[in-house]
């Protein structure tokens, strides 16, 4: 079986996990420092604050730009729950917009409209889904305007980058996660970066547990990394370009072999830098394509069949997203990853080509 994800650990992070264990320091030490530093200077940022998970740092995020109760938080359908969940455990209201089809990003002609229409909007949520960047541009510009803070989604995008600037350089905070399947990968473990020296204050406070100079002051979690998941994290982060690299070159091997078959490969826009946490093309015929590839051995993923306004969690919305709606039937990721040879590339675009084939 060709796996969609295979993460990558060898000696480098088993190194780096048996120095923690000859320090015999588990908990927050010399690792998490300097897994934060590097972290947010490969994201052209400031400051970095280690959090146990992705969830918690969009979570610590959100605290500590302020959002709480009647403030409502913009957030594209086609995501993680992790993006609006996150909104509701700080007291705030997700507010569901649709998304592009081609990028799977957050659609900025429907929040323009919907903010020239009134509708209030304290904070916008901008997901860089699959590896690629969203038009943090224009969304920036309607920030400016609108007076909205920005936090960055960019949990599958390490290493991405918008007209040469790196995600995590954008807006007021920027979120990652290193579950097991991303581009860098602690196991569990996340990230939020920022320029801004309060936000991170008040990151670092809530993670662990509402602490400041003078005592516990405020309500807080303890969401902290571990000096473990830190020193697995710096290992990978140092491999972070060659898996990148890997990947986007597989990706251009897995678009030649499918330029012939009615598939819609995935957008990537001249001006951004596509890091293909997945590889997603479009088909009408993705449910027969996916039973035809997994016969043949290859592992697929559809992200997202149930778009975020469409979990039971959510079902007192009544909202039409129609793009998000029709893609839900359309997405197929196939693997991608830095692992997988140049056969397997090939066997993978030959199998979805060879499905058309025969249909």
């Amino acid at each position: 079986m060709i796996a969609l994800a295979n993460p990558t650990l060898g000696e480098e992070e088993l190194d780096r996990i048996a120095a923690v264990f000859d320090r015999g320091r588990l908990a927050r030490g010399p690792e998490v420092d300097a897994f934060e530093s590097e972290f947010a200077s490969v994201c052209g940022a400031s400051h970095g604050v280690a959090t146990a998970n992705g969830t918690a740092a969009l979570h610590a995020a959100l605290e500590a730009l302020g959002l709480g109760p009647d403030d409502r938080v913009a957030v594209p359908t086609f995501s993680f729950i992790a993006s609006a969940n996150a909104v509701r455990w700080c007291g705030a209201e997700p507010t569901f917009v649709d998304v592009r089809a081609g990028t799977y990003a957050l659609d900025l002609d429907a929040l323009d409209g919907r903010l020239r229409g009134g509708e209030p909007i304290d904070a916008v949520i901008a997901v860089h889904p699959f590896g690629l960047p969203c038009d943090v541009g224009r969304l920036l510009d309607l920030a400016e305007e609108y007076g909205f803070a920005v936090v960055e989604d960019a949990a599958q995008a390490h290493g991405a980058a918008s007209e040469g600037r790196p995600v995590g350089s954008f807006g007021d905070a920027a979120c990652f996660s290193f579950f097991a399947t991303k581009n860098v990968t602690t196991g569990e473990g996340g990230m939020v970066v920022t320029d801004r020296g309060d936000v991170a204050d008040r990151a670092r406070s809530f993670i662990e547990h509402g602490r400041t100079e003078e005592g516990y002051a405020e309500l807080g979690h303890n969401f902290c990394m571990s000096e473990i998941a830190a020193a697995v994290g710096r290992a990978q982060l140092e491999k972070l370009p060659d898996y990148n690299d890997a990947r986007r070159r597989n990706a251009r091997r897995l678009s030649d072999a499918l330029r012939d078959t009615p598939v819609d490969p995935p957008s990537d826009p001249h001006d951004r830098r596509h890091v293909y946490h997945q590889y997603t093309i479009e088909t009408d015929d993705r449910d027969a394509l996916r039973e035809h590839l997994d016969a043949d051995g290859i592992q697929t993923g559809a992200y997202y069949e149930t778009p975020l306004h469409d979990h039971p969690a959510f079902d007192d919305r009544d909202v039409g997203l129609p793009s998000a709606d029709r893609l839900k039937r359309r997405v197929l990721s196939l693997p991608v990853h830095h692992g997988l040879s140049d056969e397997e590339i090939d066997r993978i675009g030959g199998s979805v080509a060879r499905f058309f084939e025969g249909s």
